[in-house]
């Protein structure tokens, strides 16, 4: 086994950015915001000193997961983007720009930074993978598996040797404290595929976005009950339609039983309504309809 340390590297809790480093290969799994992008970059050279960055690893292409490459690869013009190949489509559309532009710059606002340099057309991959594909990463060997159900674009990053899996938000966000919340929001049945390909792997650790490195017992909790909870909240919400409710009412079992003072404080409700709210008619559409 590899010796890796892997350090948390977000300027706040709701970015998503975190340093793999074996002492001479860095690799940054994802970046986070585009606001907080120039923070990020000082927290990676503390760790790096004069140490350059190799390479940025992106699980998919939402804005606060991906925006602060372009901030990062201003100070590490020799980091490679590594992301899946849809994602590479999408950051080649100047209305997909747009929109991840406007959000990142409304979420800024909220956070009180109301000016900041704007790099997002910028936004690239330098490599775009595919499933199977191999990153070698200096002497680390990453498997590409793709893991669509929350983007079509969303991918996982193996590393073998550590039996460590960088993961997607397809398989689920957790929040600590035996917390996880599903999360597909392209295709519900498409994420139990992507369990199917997480299963297939042998995994001691987990990167989670947003949360960090799980250690073995966390790994252990979050593969046995993530897609038990996925599953779950499925049946709850065909059941809410089949018994005569509608979207609100299975909005409300979502915000009873999920936003709880373990979510709150890092995951907005502006947010965890627009999503929950795509993630219900997804169901809906795939179980009910």
């Amino acid at each position: 086994m590899r010796e890796l340390k892997i350090t948390d590297v977000r300027p706040m809790s709701g970015d998503s950015g975190f340093l793999i480093d074996d002492g001479k290969t860095s690799i940054l799994s994802d970046t986070g915001f585009g606001f907080t992008g120039d923070k990020l970059c000082e927290n990676v050279k503390k760790l790096l000193g004069t140490r350059k960055l190799d390479y940025i690893f992106l699980t998919h292409s939402h804005y606060d997961h991906a925006l602060g490459a372009v901030y990062v690869q201003k100070e590490y013009p020799d980091a490679k983007i590594v992301a899946g190949e849809y994602a590479a489509g999408i950051f080649e559309k100047t209305s997909a720009k747009s929109t991840m532009r406007r959000l990142d710059r409304k979420f800024a606002r909220k956070c009180g930074v109301y000016e900041y340099e704007d790099l997002i057309d910028n936004l690239k991959v330098d490599i775009a993978v595919k499933d199977g594909d191999i990153v070698e990463a200096g002497d680390m060997t990453f498997t590409v598996i793709n893991l669509p159900g929350h983007t079509k674009c969303s991918v996982g990053f193996y590393l073998e040797e550590n039996k460590l899996l960088l993961n997607s938000e397809t398989l689920g966000v957790y929040f600590g404290h035996n917390t996880i919340l599903p999360i597909c929001l392209v295709g519900y049945k498409m994420s139990l595929e992507s369990f199917k390909r997480a299963e297939e792997l042998d995994i001691e650790n987990m990167l989670v976005p947003h949360y960090g490195l799980l250690d073995k017992d966390e790994t252990r909790f979050f593969l046995e009950n993530s897609e038990k909870v996925l599953r779950k909240t499925a049946e709850h919400v065909v059941e809410i339609f089949k018994s005569g409710g509608n979207a609100d009412d299975a909005l409300k079992f979502f915000e009873e039983n999920f936003y709880t003072e373990i979510i709150r404080p890092t995951y907005p409700i502006d947010a965890f309504l627009l999503n929950t709210s795509i993630m219900i008619d997804l169901i809906k559409k795939e179980l009910v309809d």
